[in-house]
């Protein structure tokens, strides 16, 4: 969004004499999230617009004339788009897709694609949009720190065809090998997991307790109570150490990326001939 938003929130702010932190106790908000605002890289829910505007005696200003930002996710998963731009570490487990952030656009695509009930083009192709959207956060070096815990099914299931799920364990070569995430496989060996019913995504912040969203059929929860948070963590870690290493889930990557390459050249030679087709 633009910033004209964002100053004119800063500049009533420091007319009124507040500090981001103080704003923040005031409407309820964490600081880190004032200052997103402020800078144009976040557009307020219509709640917390109206909770600055109590705080700083604006009338309905800021609630009034949101920027529109057109984004498009399920309705239950709206809390957790915004906190996901607020983490400042990330650790996805994901059970049947690479998670959103990692997505690909063929992949992305191919995944709204098999959406049901099916949506128009016109729709899917917003979904798309907010999606890869989702990604542009990795564009800073440092924060977040993303892990992401991948079921084998992950990686075995297609999506998309050959030529998709190539290019996208590519993509989680690529954004392993330059240090950007860290990627863990939990392989079909190992059985059942504590992980085994649901996706799970496990948020650190700079100035607010850590939360987790798990995500279900057409149901998605945000946990903010510190004991059920720590559970999942502790879920997390036991599975996470029952995965591959990094190297050996890199090279496992690799040689999923490899074998995808190979099915999506079906009248390779060497191939034909290892199959008895040649």
């Amino acid at each position: 969004m633009g910033t004209k938003y964002g100053d004119w929130l800063k500049e009533r702010r420091e007319a009124a004499g507040l500090t981001q932190q103080q704003l923040a106790d005031l409407a309820f908000m964490t600081r880190s999230h004032i200052a997103h605002i402020e800078a144009g890289r976040r557009v307020p829910s219509k709640a917390d617009a109206q909770r600055l505007d109590r705080a700083l005696g604006t009338g309905n200003v800021l609630s009034s004339f949101l920027p529109d930002e057109d984004v498009a996710v399920a309705d239950y998963f709206e809390a957790a788009l915004q906190l996901e731009k607020q983490a400042v570490m990330i650790r996805e487990f994901a059970l049947s897709f690479v998670p959103g952030i990692l997505q690909t656009p063929g992949y992305a695509r191919a995944v709204l694609t098999t959406s049901f009930p099916r949506v128009s083009e016109k729709e899917r192709d917003r979904r798309l949009v907010t999606r890869l959207e989702r990604a542009k956060l990795l564009d800073d070096p440092d924060t977040p720190v993303v892990w992401a815990l991948l079921d084998e099914a992950v990686l075995r299931r297609q999506i998309g065809g050959p030529d998709v799920m190539s290019e996208q364990v590519d993509h989680l070569v690529h954004l392993t090998e330059i240090g950007r995430v860290q990627v863990y496989v939990l392989p079909f060996a190992l059985g059942a997991h504590p992980l085994l019913s649901n996706m799970l995504t496990l948020m650190w912040f700079e100035d607010q307790p850590p939360m987790a969203y798990g995500e279900g059929l057409w149901m998605g929860r945000i946990h903010d109570t510190p004991a059920i948070v720590q559970e999942l963590q502790h879920r997390y870690d036991f599975a996470l150490g029952n995965a591959l290493p990094l190297k050996e889930s890199l090279a496992q990557l690799r040689a999923t990326a490899r074998d995808y390459e190979r099915h999506d050249r079906p009248n390779h030679p060497e191939r034909g001939r290892a199959e008895g087709l040649a």
